[in-house]
Formats: C-alpha cells, sequence, structure tokens
C-alpha cells in the first residue's frame, strides 16, 4: 500500500467517490425542484337536481345536446363526468364530444378542427344505469385556463325520461333533432336553454400539484343574476384570480357545487320545486367527496335557512357544524363564509320578505361564524358586500335589483375580498 502505484489507486478510488457523492447530491437536489407529476383534477364542475317541467320532464329522443362550461384551471388533458343521478331508467349517451368554442362565427359553433371524440371504455357509447354515473376515457386536447370548453352529448333514438339537470347554468345550450356532435356549425342546434343536462365535471390533467376546491353554495354561489354566457360568478372571478396570481402556476381548480334556493337541511321538494335540490346535508358526499382531486371545501350556505325557512341560529349553526365535521372526516381544509345582507329583499308571494327580528339569526350566525374555532378560515362576505352607511343592505353599487343577489361587480368583489393564502397549500403539505 504504500508503492506510488498504490497510493495513486487509493486516490483515484477516493477522488471517484467524493465526485459520486457529489453527483448524488445534485441528482437528490434536481429531484427536489423538480416539477411535479400530471395529476387529475376537477376544473369544472355543475350540481345537479331532479327534472323538474319541460325539456327536464319530458327528457330526449335522437337529440344533440351542446353546452359550454368555464374552465378554472387548464391542462394537456381532459376527461368528463356525466350523471344518471335522478334518472328513472337507464341512460344512453351515443357520441360525446369535446371542443373549443367560435362565438364569432355562429350561436353554438365550434373551433375548425378542435372537435375530439370523447370514449368510454374505448367504446363510442355508453349507458348508465339509473342513479348511476360515467366517466370518458382521457381526451388528448390542449385545455386553456380560465376558458369556455364546449361539450355535446347525442341522445340516441330512445326517451329516456326525466333528465339529472342543473337549472340556472347562466350558459346557453343548445339542441338539434339527429346526431350533430361531430359538427362545427350550431345551424342545426337551434333550440336553446339555459340549463345544463347530465353533465356533472370536466377535469383535467396538470402539473399544478394543488387539487380542487369546492364551493357549497346557494343562488349566490350559483351566479344568479349574472350575466348569461359572461361567466361572471364570483366563483369564476376567484378562478381566474389564482391562475394569474399563485405562484409558479400552481393554482387549484375552483368547482362550483351551488345550487339556487338550496338550503342546509330541506329539500327544493319540500316546497315543490325538485329543481331546487337536495338539501346541503344531503349532496355533500355527491357534490363535496365525489369531486377529483378535492382538498378544501368552501362552505357558503345558509342564508335561504335564515327567510326562506324561518329557521333558528342555533339550527342553522348545528347544521353547518355537521357539515365541516364531515369535510374533516374526510380529510378537507374547511373554510366558511359569513351570510351577506339582504334588507329590503322582497321575496315569492306567500313567504316571508326581510325583518329586523330574521336578520337578527343572520347576524348571530355571522358572529359564531367569526369568532368559531370549527374551521379552517372563514370569508367575510358580509362585510365585503354591505353598505357602510346600512350594513342591513347590499352596496348600491353591487345589487343586482332584488336586493340579496350581487350583480357582476359584486361577485367581482367578492373574489377579490378572499385572501389567497386560504387556499393555496403549503408545499410541506403537499403529497
Amino acid at each position: 500500500m504504500n508503492s506510488p502505484r498504490q497510493r495513486q489507486i487509493v486516490m483515484a478510488l477516493v477522488t471517484l467517490v467524493t465526485v459520486g457523492s457529489t453527483l448524488l447530491v445534485a441528482t437528490a437536489n434536481s429531484q427536489a425542484v423538480a416539477p411535479e407529476p400530471e395529476r387529475w383534477v376537477g376544473s369544472w364542475s355543475a350540481a345537479l337536481t331532479p327534472a323538474g317541467a319541460g325539456k327536464s320532464k319530458d327528457g330526449f329522443s335522437d337529440q344533440t345536446i351542446r353546452m359550454f362550461v368555464h374552465t378554472s384551471v387548464g391542462g394537456s388533458q381532459a376527461r368528463i363526468r356525466l350523471s344518471n343521478r335522478y334518472g328513472t331508467k337507464p341512460l344512453t349517451i351515443g357520441h360525446a364530444t369535446l371542443a373549443l368554442p367560435w362565438p364569432e362565427a355562429g350561436p353554438g359553433d365550434l373551433k375548425p378542427g378542435s372537435v375530439v371524440d370523447a370514449a368510454f371504455n374505448g367504446q363510442k357509447s355508453v349507458t348508465i344505469p339509473a342513479g348511476g354515473s360515467a366517466v370518458s376515457d382521457p381526451v388528448a386536447m390542449h385545455v386553456p385556463a380560465s376558458q369556455d370548453i364546449a361539450v355535446t352529448l347525442y341522445l340516441p333514438a330512445q326517451t329516456p325520461g326525466p333528465a339529472t339537470w342543473h337549472l340556472y347554468a347562466r350558459e346557453t345550450a343548445y339542441i338539434g333533432a339527429g346526431d350533430h356532435a361531430t359538427s362545427a356549425t350550431g345551424a342545426k342546434l337551434a333550440e336553446t336553454r339555459n340549463n345544463w343536462y347530465y353533465l356533472t365535471g370536466l377535469d383535467v390533467l396538470n402539473r399544478s400539484g394543488q387539487g380542487s376546491i369546492v364551493v357549497l353554495g346557494d343562488s349566490i354561489t350559483d351566479g344568479l343574476k349574472t350575466t348569461v354566457n359572461a361567466d361572471r360568478r364570483w366563483t369564476d372571478y376567484l378562478g381566474a384570480r389564482l391562475v394569474k396570481e399563485a405562484p409558479e402556476g400552481r393554482a387549484p381548480g375552483i368547482l362550483n357545487a351551488g345550487l339556487s334556493g338550496n338550503r342546509l337541511t330541506l329539500d327544493g321538494a319540500d316546497l315543490g320545486v325538485n329543481e331546487l335540490g337536495m338539501n346541503g346535508s344531503s349532496r355533500f358526499h355527491f357534490d363535496v367527496l365525489g369531486q377529483t382531486g378535492v382538498r378544501t371545501v368552501i362552505l357558503a350556505l345558509g342564508i335561504n335557512d335564515v327567510w326562506l325557512s324561518q329557521d333558528s341560529a342555533d339550527n342553522i349553526i348545528a347544521r353547518i357544524q355537521q357539515l365541516a365535521s364531515l369535510a374533516r372526516q374526510a380529510g378537507l381544509k374547511v373554510i366558511v363564509c359569513t351570510l351577506s345582507p339582504w334588507n329590503a329583499f322582497e321575496s315569492a308571494p306567500g313567504v316571508v320578505a326581510y325583518t329586523p327580528t330574521l336578520d337578527s339569526v343572520r347576524l348571530t350566525v355571522n358572529s359564531y361564524l367569526r369568532t368559531s374555532t370549527d374551521f379552517d378560515g372563514v370569508i367575510d362576505f358580509d362585510a365585503a358586500l354591505r353598505d357602510p352607511a346600512n350594513p342591513t343592505k347590499l352596496r348600491a353599487e353591487w345589487d343586482s335589483g332584488d336586493h340579496i343577489h350581487p350583480n357582476d361587480a359584486g361577485n367581482e368583489a367578492m373574489a377579490k375580498a378572499i385572501p389567497l393564502d386560504l387556499l393555496l397549500e403549503d408545499d410541506e403539505d403537499e403529497d
């Protein structure tokens, strides 16, 4: 070991080990900063309900439905989720496509060359049993963030009965006879509705690593009174804000599970209006836990329980606490929203309108929400929207005119009032 040759061999081995260690460190460091693997995340969703009147009750026969949805985050692939949850017989989807819209060409038109088929286990069609659901195979297409995607469904020559649907889509759907799923023109889809049928979700594959956030809400979240076909719900504004402001493109998906008229305990059927949906507790497992990549839930329910049900503050608080418990058991982060002002709101005939006594229930619930430790965060929509001169009312410039639903500007103000650190995951909390 003392010969020059032996010393040279030992030094060479030491050098090799040292260099190898350096390479291992560099490799480890490279892995630490490597981009997230691609994962499926929800980019858009709609809460669905039993059928009401008209088209939802009668169903479809040998007809095409073209619907438009607004993404939150984008991705390199897409897949759609369909539901026959409230159907009474099997539902057959004969043909489904995804595409980019081309509204400047004409109503319901699609960008030429952008139409792609959506298969189901390699098959063009799928039959969904009553009460069931289906998810398409991945579709190779670039899905832009904060943009519309067209989903077209063809229902063959059969009458599937009552449709599972969403009443107030705030987006125009185009309907016509025959299979036009691959047609770029909407010329033969002349019948229009303001609803979504059977379509409950659009997932994308991306590297954000942030999962999705579900908003379980009522008509204020649903975007009632916002401009049709303009995507001006507060969740749309929030999704766009996160895409723009989240560091390093790490925006979570924003999934709107709002239903007009929704309450914490009672169903729409209790009022004879099926399309108002199941109560918040009943739909929690479908509309929250059933979402793709969900990590956080925002609870935005309660105002309908105040004026529509005339429930007590204690009951409303107990229901919100129960929803928070369900979310925590599922490992979700829980954020709650205060109830916004509604003074001067005139409700439907036969239903009590605003009174100071009823509003005291709202204020009691809000006091609890602001001070409770039952949640991971609070979004104070009451403080964001109320008139400083009369806190029981919405600011005039943000009032849609019915004194309870914010207009487009009010929805934008709601999104701007949300602290983004409530919604973004810390690196050490990620999987």
